[in-house]
């Protein structure tokens, strides 16, 4: 039986005073209601530190958890029962972990008032969703306007051996000494270990104001409970508009081994560049991994040569066991993001020039049948062949580790993905190797695959 402890705390930063309405919301257990949605989160971000990706059994769990709004006349505070007695040190909540809460709250609040619910946001137009991207992001206080460029965007997976979150570490620790920052998803394994190695090159640097973004969304917090190092905590409504997050405001990406949600964040970064409109923006992107890890990333290589072609393979570089050029590669191409920038006098805190098609914009719920249409062919652009792509492989994360996804594999059977013969034979290698070397659950849980071919 875990430990858990009952307080009541007070939230940080920009929350000090909601309305009773707002209050009301958080409170309502309905369909309409805002309660479920924090509660989910609000026990995930408590329950950092506690390696798990299965956000059903984490509610189980934690069932008898409950948070609850109060509204007093020096504004509010949260009624925390049950919570996860690891959250706290002799009573007292952690202090980053309470920032995160708070963070969670803030998000929850802002995106249903001011982006969902308000008319001069329409999602269903590219240019609104890079909007509201932008004003959440900006309500979070996320974007520097007084900063050079120096955001680096770290993508790899939560199942990783310990040789590879190592690496990871180490790649970290070499963007930090050349004053880059980290961005990640801000879960465990390649998201945490970047921001470990930079904050400890940070410190050797005497650099104070060290960057530790995490970006994420509800489904994927409930999962993942964000690490302690990201000292910067935005919650995106969706997948895709998190996604869109990370282009907008990171200057570089490097991606370490990961499975199937690293490959669909690979496919939506290339096919957003391949798009005709982007061609001369640069961005670099760097894919790396200990030596063991080479095949991994001769697997995806190959996989992205055969579905989007050889100007996908323009558009990265492959660095195999070898951190202190991926920092240097990395400080290069931060430095070319820069030069650009101010040429064309963009801004730096918020790449607006780059172009996101719709395709890449707008949600996708992943059911049997949004599986089984998807257009998995190379007689399409390619830019939309890897939207499509994107699709399926957010639908595998979802049947993986999203509790409405695990639903309804559990409902329904596995999902049923149609291509193409010769893309059905190299997407099947590439899940197979993926779970030949257990890239899909964390370590020690058995996994059943949540989707079929054919």
């Amino acid at each position: 039986m875990p430990q858990k402890l009952s307080t009541i705390i007070s939230p940080e930063g920009s929350l000090e005073v909601l309305s009773q309405q707002e209050v009301n919301r958080l409170r309502d257990t309905s369909a309409n209601g805002l309660h479920d949605l924090l509660r989910r989160c609000s026990l995930a971000v408590l329950n950092c530190g506690t390696p798990t990706d299965d956000s059903r059994a984490l509610m189980q769990t934690h069932h008898d958890f409950e948070i609850e709004v109060l509204q007093q006349d020096r504004g509010i505070r949260l009624k925390l029962d049950n919570a996860p007695h690891s959250a706290f040190v002799d009573g007292q909540m952690i202090r980053g972990i309470r920032e995160h809460l708070s963070a969670v709250l803030r998000d929850i609040v802002y995106v249903h008032n001011e982006i969902q619910h308000y008319p001069k946001f329409d999602l269903k137009r590219g240019d609104g969703i890079t909007n509201a991207v932008f004003h959440i992001l900006r309500n979070a206080g996320t974007l520097k306007s007084s900063r050079e460029p120096s955001l680096v965007v770290c993508w790899g997976g939560h199942s990783i051996t310990r040789e590879e979150y190592d690496y990871s570490k180490d790649v970290g620790y070499h963007l930090g000494l050349r004053d880059l920052d980290i961005c990640t998803g801000c879960g465990p394994g390649a998201m945490k270990g970047p921001m470990k190695g930079a904050n400890v090159a940070h410190a050797k640097q005497r650099r104070h104001d060290g960057r530790y973004l995490g970006i994420s969304e509800p489904g994927i917090i409930a999962a993942e409970s964000p690490n302690p190092i990201v000292n910067e905590l935005v919650i995106m409504p969706d997948i895709e508009k998190r996604l869109e997050a990370f282009v907008r405001v990171g200057h570089g990406i490097v991606i370490f081994p990961g499975g199937v949600g690293t490959a669909e964040e690979i496919l939506y970064l290339l096919g957003i560049l391949l798009h005709p409109d982007n061609a001369d923006i640069p961005f670099p992107i760097v894919f790396t991994g200990p030596r063991d890890s080479a095949d991994y990333f001769k697997r995806i290589d190959e996989f992205l040569a055969f579905t989007l072609g050889e100007r996908a393979r323009e558009r990265y570089r492959i660095i195999i066991d070898d951190p202190a050029e991926v920092g240097r590669a990395m400080r290069r191409g931060v430095d070319d993001v820069g030069t650009f920038r101010r040429t064309h006098s963009d801004a730096f805190y918020f790449n607006w020039r780059l172009n996101v098609a719709t395709g890449f914009q707008l949600p996708f719920e992943p059911t049997h049948e949004s599986m089984a249409q998807l257009a998995l062919h190379r007689e399409q652009p390619v830019h939309e062949l890897a939207a499509n792509l994107r699709r399926a492989f957010s639908g595998i994360v979802a049947g993986n580790v999203k509790e409405e996804g695990i639903r309804a594999i559990e409902q329904h059977g596995p999902f049923r993905l149609h291509a193409e013969p010769d893309m059905m034979a190299r997407l099947d290698d590439l899940l197979t190797s993926f779970v030949a070397q257990g890239r899909m659950k964390l370590p020690g849980s058995e996994y059943v695959p949540c989707y079929t071919l054919g």
